[in-house]
């Protein structure tokens, strides 16, 4: 059994639904596994086991009498402790937000339990998912797979650590700025952020709601896919015949390859090469919408934040990590008409980038310029904690800035990826060009 845990999701439905494996018995050995494990509970802030194991049992019935309602029936998977469990606390990584019950569950975690996946439990965050780095000395720190002594990535920090070190087939995070891709990234996984306004956000504890997506942290792009037919209650995309033969690819240099450090660099050169070599027509761009986007990411993100969260924050503010809380503050300033003018221009800069994207099946970028940084350097530095935190976030932000979807990819260097962008509603296509892809850069 336990070699299931590291199996992908889709691979773990397709042996229930043949009778190989029982869903309760991989329940209760991923159970059996975080209880055991010396991170679990860093990566899980709590678990739900006695509605893990009712699902699982009813999976298992299904299962027996040949009425499966997907090939996630039956399948442990993680969720961010953004998403409301009823009769679960709910926290956002946050003290202020501590004993938070919700009555119903979030509208995403009811269609996923309708279509028979098993909710193990609730994995740890960035505090109110303000950060790309997944420290959160207020509740927990997830370990990064490739060096427990760093940071995971945020602000789905728990939810890749649950799949990565074999503790979930798959984790439902969201993503603000970056918060599905950084952590995906810095844990060799597959990503997908979502257009904004795809999947419903009722139930989920919000950042910035004009930003907010949900998206899923998988082993392989077939998993991102049925998760993603999951969240949206749709048919999964078929990835058969899938090729790079002839599709072009811009590979975006303005500021997404700015001061990328070695690894990252390393393992983007390596994957355009291995995309290149399977077909893709490849052409380096500049795009100056996207500086000046990135320009306007200050005065459209925080006020936001602080508008939703201000009070709250100011009732209490010592419960909050310091440089987090200076984030959140960040936004206190700004008046309505500057976020308003910002507004407008940050639509008309989409409109022209859009036009100057539109001839190419995706846009490249480097998933993350940097390597995760160790949990100890970030605690004890304020400083470091901000500059390692906007070099993290700064080319995910572009896919939100943007206003499209997005699927990062490991290069097979680790802690590193590539990311596909496209435009909105876009999510089909990238997960079919990331099925090519994925491929390529294993071969």
């Amino acid at each position: 059994m336990q070699d299931w845990l590291t199996q992908s999701a889709a691979d773990q439905g397709r042996a229930i639904g043949a009778g190989k494996l029982d869903p309760v018995a991989l329940t209760e050995a991923y159970l059996a596994a975080i209880r055991a494990h010396e991170f679990g509970d860093r990566i899980y802030a709590r678990l739900t086991p006695e509605r893990a194991v009712a699902e699982a049992e009813a999976a298992a019935i299904r299962a027996k009498n040949g009425v499966r309602r997907g090939i996630l029936d039956g399948v442990p998977i993680s969720w961010k402790d953004l998403f409301d469990s009823a009769g679960v606390a709910t926290e956002a990584g946050s003290a202020l937000l501590a004993g938070r019950v919700p009555e119903a569950d979030a509208l995403v975690l009811a269609e996923a339990t309708l279509q028979g996946a098993v909710c193990l439990g609730k994995t740890h965050m960035t505090e109110l998912a303000f950060s790309g780095l997944g420290l959160n000395p207020v509740t927990a720190s997830p370990p990064n797979v490739n060096d427990a002594a760093c940071v995971s990535g945020g602000s789905s920090s728990g939810a890749a650590a649950s799949v990565a070190w074999g503790l979930a087939a798959a984790g439902i995070g969201s993503d603000t700025g970056g918060s599905v891709r950084v952590p995906s990234c810095w844990n060799d996984l597959v990503g997908l952020k979502t257009t904004s306004g795809l999947i419903p956000l009722k139930g989920v504890v919000p950042l910035a709601a004009k930003f907010d997506t949900i998206g899923p942290l998988a082993r392989t792009v077939e998993d991102a896919a049925i998760l993603f037919a999951m969240l949206t209650g749709g048919k999964a995309p078929d990835l058969g015949g899938s090729t790079l033969s002839g599709r072009r690819f811009a590979v975006l240099r303005t500021v997404a390859l700015d001061g990328l450090q070695d690894a990252p660099a390393r393992g983007f050169q390596t994957a355009l090469r291995k995309l290149e070599a399977a077909g893709a027509i490849l052409t380096e761009i500049d795009a100056p919408e996207v500086a000046e986007m990135m320009a306007l990411a200050g005065v459209i993100y925080t006020p936001e934040t602080y508008g939703t969260w201000g009070e709250l924050i100011e009732s209490a503010p010592d419960k909050m990590y310091p440089p987090v809380l200076e984030r959140f503050r960040s936004g206190r300033d700004h008046s309505g008409h500057a976020y308003v003018a910002a507004w407008h221009k940050l639509d008309a800069l989409r409109i022209r980038y859009a036009e100057r994207v539109a001839g190419y099946d995706a846009v490249l970028v480097p998933t993350v310029a940097s390597l995760p940084p160790r949990i100890d350097a970030v605690s004890a530095d304020a400083a470091l904690f901000t500059s390692e935190n906007l070099l993290a976030l700064r080319n995910t932000r572009i896919g939100n800035l943007t206003g499209g979807a997005a699927l990062t990819l490991p290069t097979g260097v680790p802690g590193t990826g590539i990311s596909l962008m496209g435009p909105a509603l876009s999510e089909r296509r990238l997960l079919h060009l990331g099925a090519a892809a994925e491929a390529a850069l294993r071969a």
